[in-house]
């Protein structure tokens, strides 16, 4: 892998839907086929791989993570399945986030409940593991420190085989939390983790992932993996780290699309490193959806109607994530 080479096709690090194929006829019209961009490989493949990987490796793919979850959050999308495997990669590094079947718009009303089953359990947050019934995009934050500190030491930060025991890899790390820290979590969980015996934080533990486990680096990576998720760094915050300077610098000197060549030579850089949506993304044809006949005949008039286009419009993935949740 290297960093020379042509600049992706796609501005904000998401994967994009190229074209969908057109069902011959609605009495017919049993799946959906979205033809997306191809991608070499997947950040999963490359962390188990012989592949040398460079500190300047892991700054260049943790900030386009954080690009591209940027302007996802910025439109109120969480992804909740930010994982190794849901980030496809070029050999010139460019890398793009994509499978949005679990994503869906931030709730802003806390009462109401919602699904806790997201996020593979080696990812998931403490909140999420804990039995929070709603959460925010700080879930996808930790996946992101997780993938981080895979990175770093090439293999899997928490890695457990049922999601109490993830609760206790994390704890390990992290130390017992106060019960301030366990504000979303339900009862019962609140209720066996104080029966625990009590432990102390282990962050230093950090330094020994790998040689490119600097000081900027672990100062990162605990902001990231925080407990409490109001205490956790935004994707924003996470920008803004100076350990991210020299990735952003090379995303934008010799990767993006976004900046060009100056007319009287050398590099012209963007005054927008980090896009962020124009509007937040409206979910509110979900309200008019009400059975599957419906809901088919909405998705067979919308390709039919962009047949003859050259693109078909992002919003057709969870258009299409949600007719895999009639389906399942």
């Amino acid at each position: 892998m290297h960093y020379e080479g042509n600049a992706s096709n796609e501005y904000l690090k998401v994967l994009s839907a190229l074209d969908i194929l057109q069902p011959p006829h609605i009495d017919f019209f049993q799946e959906i086929y979205v033809i997306t961009e191809l991608m070499q490989s997947d950040l999963h493949k490359i962390i188990v791989s012989p592949q040398h990987l460079t500190a300047d490796h892991v700054k260049v793919f943790l900030y386009q993570i954080l690009r591209g979850l940027k302007y996802l959050h910025s439109a109120r999308i969480i992804h909740r399945d930010i994982k190794p495997g849901n980030l496809l990669v070029n050999s010139n590094c460019v890398l793009k986030i994509c499978d949005f079947g679990l994503a869906r718009v931030e709730e802003p009303d806390e009462s109401k409940h919602m699904t806790q089953e997201v996020v593979t359990q080696y990812y998931r947050a403490p909140e999420l593991l804990m039995g929070a019934k709603h959460y925010m995009q700080a879930v996808d934050v930790w996946s992101v420190g997780c993938i981080f500190g895979e990175l770093l030491g090439r293999r899997i930060l928490f890695q457990a085989q049922s999601p109490i025991q993830q609760l206790e890899r994390i704890t390990d790390l992290l130390g017992t939390p106060s019960v301030e820290d366990m504000k979303y979590a339900c009862e019962g969980a609140v209720t066996h983790m104080l029966s625990r015996p009590q432990k102390p934080a282990a962050l230093p533990a950090l330094y020994t992932l790998g040689n490119h486990a600097t000081h900027d680096a672990v100062h990162l990576l605990t902001k990231m993996l925080i407990f409490n998720p109001d205490k956790r760094y935004t994707v924003v915050n996470a920008l803004d780290h100076p350990y991210l300077d020299e990735g952003r610098m090379r995303y934008h000197s010799c990767m993006c699309n976004c900046c060009g060549s100056a007319p009287c030579g050398g590099r012209q850089y963007t005054p927008d490193s980090e896009p962020v949506a124009s509007q937040p993304f409206d979910d509110g044809w979900e309200s008019e959806i009400k059975s599957i006949p419906q809901l088919k005949d909405r998705l067979h008039r919308f390709i039919i109607s962009h047949a003859s286009r050259d693109r078909i419009p992002l919003c057709i993935n969870p258009l299409s994530a949600a007719y895999k949740s009639f389906t399942r």
